[in-house]
């Protein structure tokens, strides 16, 4: 191009600097507004307890970022960005005073699964062995040609089962509690096609790259990723809400919004059509998170919990699916399956000396204004008896207030809308990242391939819109 043609990104989520930085490297004369205060959208960290207590606004822990082909393109590192490991990757206590550890390495994984470790390296060792070729093309928009049609052939099988069916494979209760765990992760009930998907991919992702935590927190991930966007040429303004992207004129816009926000901000420039494809696009359940500032660390039961800087507390593979389905049909679980991260113990740097943070959300129905806490706390404190005495201070985040703090998780929902079988060919509609109007597009996590911290969605979008332009 001879003269810089001007772009625009609505949103500054990872999704949204990963289009810009692409746009930037292409040329592009490149601005991300963002509305609130600070950058980052689902990737921030703030003293939302008490000073010193460092928490993450939305995500904590990033496998999918550390394998994001994308961002392992960019000089992420020079910018300050560091991946602490834990030893092991995730901890699933039990009643029996145990706990079923993913450790790191495949082969001290399927070790201590004992009678289930041929299962799991028959299920997790094709995809880490193919980690490079698969991952690149499950994180893209979904091929009519896979460039490697055998090997995704062999994962989609297995992926699109519902994790209860899959979990068969498994010979013991251990086995089918931890694969159950990872695949709830997916926001979908566990009888459910496409729940597996998730299960693998992050358990394969423990193997390759980890369960990691970035040093100071998710805004890490912000900050170097708008130090590269700098580097660039592009810049980010916040505290800058865009009502109307028409103000923009014939300016390439990128959206990094859910099909809620772009009907608010584009509406007049999208046909009637498409509108009423946006208006049938669903959301999942959403998340009714805590925050802790402890002044020590969890007093868990099982003490190998100290070696994961994420914990999955739920027991049983029944509990969990029932935890799940639950949620998934817009009702309460008496025994939430709890998703809880413990980063301070391998950054201490996140809170005063001596002194600890932690993370942890369950999953409700859409919207949902059921106060959680007591079932949750309860979760807690059944495999680590004590920890309310840890407790300095805690910030809960609802449906409602996650919503507030960052618009695309509407209803609680982190994911940018359910992605079960109905929606995951097309996300949102048959165009994918276009939309009805020729210099609109949506880079959000509502398009493939889907929720996560990896940027894909915006790096997809923004190769798809250069491609149109030149």
């Amino acid at each position: 191009m001879n003269a810089k043609r001007k772009a625009v990104v609505v949103g500054s989520g990872p999704n949204g600097l990963a289009a810009a930085i692409v746009l930037a490297q292409a040329g592009f004369d490149v601005e991300v507004f963002e509305a609130q205060a600070q950058a980052g959208g689902g990737a921030r960290t703030a003293e939302i307890t008490e000073p010193g207590f460092h928490h993450d606004i939305g995500s904590a822990v990033h496998p999918f970022a550390a394998a994001s082909p994308f961002f392992q393109s960019l000089p992420l590192a020079q910018h300050g960005l560091e991946w602490i490991n834990s030893p092991a990757a995730l901890a699933h206590p039990l009643d029996d005073g145990a706990a079923v550890m993913l450790e790191r390495d495949l082969d001290d994984a399927a070790s201590a699964l004992g009678a289930d470790g041929p299962a799991w390296r028959k299920l997790m060792g094709p995809v880490v062995e193919h980690w490079n070729e698969l991952f690149p093309e499950v994180f893209g928009p979904v091929p009519l040609l896979p460039r490697h049609p055998f090997l995704m052939a062999h994962f989609g099988v297995r992926a699109i089962m519902p994790a209860t069916k899959l979990a068969k494979m498994f010979s013991t209760d251990r086995g089918k509690a931890l694969f159950a765990g990872i695949a709830a992760h997916s926001f979908l009930s566990l009888d459910e096609a496409m729940s597996s998907a998730f299960g693998i991919l992050l358990g394969a992702a423990a193997h390759v790259v980890g369960w990691p935590i970035p040093r100071g927190g998710a805004q890490s991930i912000t900050n170097a990723l708008c130090g590269v966007l700098a580097d660039n040429g592009g810049r980010v303004t916040t505290s800058r809400r865009i009502e109307n992207v028409g103000e923009f004129g014939r300016d390439l816009v990128m959206c990094d919004v859910t099909p809620r926000q772009l009907l608010d901000i584009a509406g007049h420039q999208l046909s009637e059509r498409y509108k009423r494809l946006l208006r049938a696009y669903r959301y999942g359940p959403g998340m009714f998170k805590v925050d802790y500032a402890l002044n020590a660390p969890f007093p868990w039961k099982a003490r190998e919990c100290t070696r994961a800087a994420t914990v999955h507390l739920g027991g049983s593979m029944e509990e969990v699916a029932a935890s799940e389905a639950a949620a998934r049909h817009n009702q309460i679980a008496d025994k939430p399956f709890v998703l809880l991260a413990q980063p301070t113990l391998f950054d201490p740097s996140r809170a005063p000396t001596g002194k600890h943070i932690a993370w942890a959300y369950c999953h409700v129905p859409n919207g949902s204004e059921f106060d959680m806490l007591p079932r949750l706390e309860a979760q807690i404190e059944r495999f680590a008896p004590g920890f309310r005495d840890t407790v300095i201070a805690r910030h809960v985040f609802t449906p409602a207030t996650l919503e507030q703090a960052n618009e695309n998780l509407v209803g609680g929902d982190i994911s940018g809308g359910v992605l079960d079988v109905r929606q995951f060919l097309w996300r949102p509609t048959s165009r994918l990242y276009g939309t009805s109007a020729r210099n609109i597009y949506l880079c959000s996590s509502s398009t493939p391939p889907g929720g996560g911290v990896h940027g894909m969605c915006g790096y997809h979008a923004a190769k798809l819109a250069i491609s149109r332009a030149r």
